[in-house]
Order: C-alpha cells, then structure tokens, then sequence
C-alpha cells in the first residue's frame, strides 16, 4: 500500500470523470442492471431490501470490472453484468454484505439511544420526514451518532469489494487492509469526501438555479445523482489503483 498526498484525493475524482467519459453508455447500462435487480428484490416485502443490501458488494463489483475494461480499452458489454454473480468470490463478497447490514443494524440501533428510535423508523419508511414525532425527537443527536460511527465503518469497507474480486482475500484480510489503508491516506480521503460534497452541491445549486424550483428541475435531480453516483463508483476504482496497483488479470467467472 502506498501513502499518499492528500491531492491524491482530487487526482480520483478527475480519474473517475475520466473513465466515464470513455463510455458512459457502458457504465449507465451497469448501473440499470443493478437497479433492476433491486428493483425485482423489492417485490419480496422486507426481506427483498436485506437481500439487495447484502448484494451490494456484488453491486459494487460490477463497477470495479467495468472499470477495468475501460482501463484496457474493452467494450463494456450485457455479459459484464452478470461477472459480479459469477464471481468465484462470490461468497466472500456476500459475507462483506452481510457485514455492511450488519454494521448498519449497529449505527441505526446505537442512534435510538438518543431519539428513542425516531430516526430507525425514518430509514426503514415506518413515519415521514415531516411527521410530528421526528420534529419533536432528538434527531439531530441521534444524525450525529450516525455520522460518528459511520467514518470507521466507511473506512473498513471502502476498498472490501475490489480487494474481494481482485486479490482474492478473506474477509478478515480485506476488512483489515481496507480500514488501514485508508488511514494511512487519511488525508487524501478527507479532500475526496469534502470535495465530492462539494461538487454534488453545487451541481445541485446550478439545476436549480437554471431551471428554478420547478418541476423540471426535481425531475432532472434523478439522472444528475445517477451520474455522480456512477462517477463515485469510478473514483472508488481510481483511488483503489493507486494504493493497491492496477489489477493485473481480470478474475476468471
């Protein structure tokens, strides 16, 4: 693993524009792969959202393969969307899935000792934002807490998926080597998180400052989030390949 610059951490979200540039047909053809998965899973009440959870890393993945491709000048293709299912990891990348649920379960359950509950009825869809209970709760506190023990959970699982489906580690190993590689480029990290909140800001401002508060302008919010979040799962790509080196084979399926 290498320490790095904290402009290493702009240097990724540049190299994740980059790769999106190459073939972003490719990659939004990725992307609703994934979301008709989940969308299918949604079918199964309750159940359907654990499993498309857990299916994440998996999720995950299929961007990193993407990637790769691009990174080789290959054409992503329909069949690339099925190499995260196939991959002779898979049970691996299931069990970094279940930890991520896992960890989640543990941030939202520890957050209900602030707002007896309020906010983990919020995320599972049981009251509405405007609802008088989460008005008069300690929500904030308990966002507070979340955010908290979000960072070191981010830190554990930011480079799981890859190192799963690249280097073919176990899930102690890959949690281990996630968790400290982004602390030894802490600071690189820190300038990528302030910065891509910043560039999602501002591309939110600039809709609505074209288009106003209209309709219009809530309706191009969609694909605007698609594409950052396609260019996010690019940058996680980059960030993984300085630290960790370019894959050298793409895994067998």
């Amino acid at each position: 693993m290498n320490k790095l610059p904290a402009s290493a951490g702009w240097d990724w979200i540049r190299q994740g524009f980059d790769l999106f540039r190459k073939q972003p047909g490719g990659l939004f053809m990725i992307f609703l792969g994934n979301m008709l998965v989940m969308l299918l899973l949604g079918i199964i009440p309750m159940l359907g959202q654990l499993i498309a959870f857990v299916l994440m890393p998996v999720f995950t993945t299929n961007f990193m393969l993407a990637c790769l491709q691009i990174e080789r000048d290959k054409r992503i293709t329909p069949m690339l969307l099925a190499d995260g299912y196939r991959h002779p990891a898979i049970a691996t990348l299931l069990g970094v899935g279940l930890l991520y649920l896992l960890a989640g379960a543990i941030i939202l359950g520890a957050s209900s000792l602030a707002d007896d509950g309020v906010l983990l009825k919020l995320f599972t869809g049981r009251i509405q934002p405007d609802a008088k209970e989460v008005l008069e709760s300690n929500a904030g506190s308990a966002m507070l807490i979340c955010l908290l023990l979000s960072i070191p959970a981010m830190m554990t699982f930011w480079f799981a998926a890859p190192l799963v489906a690249f280097q073919r580690m176990s899930l102690g190993k890959t949690l281990f080597y996630s968790f400290f590689a982004v602390w030894r480029a802490l600071k690189a990290f820190l300038l990528f998180l302030f910065s891509w909140f910043g560039i999602t800001l501002l591309c939110t401002q600039l809709v609505f400052l074209i288009f106003g508060r209209s309709n219009l302008a809530i309706s191009l919010m969609t694909p605007l989030y698609i594409v950052l979040t396609i260019i996010l799962q690019c940058s996680l790509y980059a960030s993984y390949r300085q630290i960790f080196g370019v894959p050298q084979e793409q895994p067998p399926v």
